[in-house]
């Protein structure tokens, strides 16, 4: 199986990060093949509107999200973790779903689990929000979004690393792992 575990966060040891280290230990235990993306290592510019993958079906900007769709055509299933500042996800994954326009033509997500985690300063810090704003993406792209315990993975902390020391956190991140893991199985022992 190939996972795609995507990182929004701008911090080095960002909490969201580390949480998704964990949603991923199931598939590292299972042996499959694992992509990170950390998003603050690549260069994506924003989307122009020009309508030039319309035209053409493929993207005119040429950066790094050349490799991510096809990431995206890759993974069997996908994890997305983002930071939340401003009440929902950060500038950086908002850039990579507008970037997706290029390519939703094609729908190369279709079909495919995903988990969402998202990690705010406070209870009330758009944590649902975030979470919301990304599986309405994955349910945009055709894929199938998968809950951790209750819905996708949210929590409390500040400072980068504040997460290590929520040890039902790290638990409820690898739920989230573990019940994407068990429907990709699912999904792929049917085709």
């Amino acid at each position: 199986m190939n996972l795609l575990a995507i990182s929004s966060t701008p911090r080095i040891n960002g909490n969201s990060e580390n949480l998704l280290h964990y949603a991923v230990k199931p598939f590292k235990d299972n042996k499959d093949r694992i992509r990170f993306l950390i998003l603050r290592d690549m260069k994506i510019h924003p989307c122009t509107a020009c309508d030039y993958c319309r035209e053409t079906g493929t993207c005119k900007i040429k950066d790094d999200m050349i490799k991510i769709y096809e990431d995206f055509e890759w993974c069997d299933a996908m994890i997305i973790a983002s930071p939340v500042y401003s009440r929902n996800i950060c500038s950086q994954l908002m850039m990579l779903f507008d970037r997706h326009y290029a390519v939703n033509i094609k729908r190369p997500l279709q079909g495919k689990p995903g988990g969402a985690i998202a990690v705010g300063r406070g209870t009330c810090g758009g944590q649902t929000i975030a979470i919301n704003t990304i599986y309405t993406w994955m349910l945009s792209c055709g894929m199938i979004c998968v809950p951790g315990e209750l819905n996708g993975m949210t929590a409390v902390a500040d400072k980068p690393g504040d997460i290590l020391m929520q040890e039902n956190r790290l638990r409820q991140a690898t739920i989230l792992g573990e019940n994407i893991l068990n429907v990709t199985q699912r999904l792929l022992t049917k085709k």
